[in-house]
């Protein structure tokens, strides 16, 4: 019997995820989560500082215009090799998010251009319905 040695490598991936009530609160401890979540991986500085951020945006969205009552709010981080991937999904799906230009007076209407200019890439996937999940990926550098 002629075996040959075969190795696979899996690449490592991490994930969190977490539902958290859609108000205020639950968008700041959305936060709080998620900068433990990135210093307990090592997650480099400037990555750290974007992805908060950009929780911090999203988490916030999902409280103020995906709120549904009786309907959480679920924030999921998942790192590979490469990228460190945001996701916040709530239960307006019909409320898909778009960038458009802020109001000079206003004090709302900066998140998704922010969200745009941290990360590397992000969208939103619409359902099942009644969810939508805006994502938001970061690119890691290489160690």
């Amino acid at each position: 019997m002629n075996q040959q040695n075969v190795t696979q490598v899996h690449a490592p991936t991490s994930h969190f995820s977490v539902l958290l009530s859609p108000t205020p609160r639950g968008a700041r401890l959305a936060r709080l989560l998620a900068v433990a979540w990135m210093r307990d991986h090592e997650m480099p500085y400037g990555v750290t500082e974007a992805a908060t951020q950009v929780v911090a945006e999203l988490a916030a969205n999902a409280a103020t215009h995906g709120r549904v009552a009786g309907r959480s709010f679920r924030l999921a981080l998942l790192s590979r090799p490469g990228a460190l991937r945001v996701e916040v999904t709530d239960t307006r799906g019909e409320r898909l998010p778009h960038v458009q230009p802020a109001c000079a007076e206003g004090d709302s209407g900066r998140g998704l251009v922010l969200v745009e200019a941290l990360a590397d890439r992000w969208g939103v996937e619409p359902g099942p319905v009644p969810r939508k999940t805006v994502w938001a990926e970061l690119d890691l550098p290489h160690r």
